[in-house]
């Protein structure tokens, strides 16, 4: 079963991203290095919820 989560800037903490992740497979929140277009450079990217 997959679920759809939120990822969100920690830098200026906007949200850009949509993903799925596996709900059974640990209860550990997604993060990511992505490009954030707001800030203009990769920041780690967090699951919210």
């Amino acid at each position: 079963m997959r679920e759809k989560v939120i990822l969100v800037c920690e830098n200026c903490l906007s949200r850009n991203y949509t993903t799925y992740r596996n709900k059974q497979l640990n209860n550990k929140r997604l993060e990511l290095k992505k490009y954030c277009p707001k800030c203009n450079e990769h920041t780690l990217h967090k699951e919210t919820k």
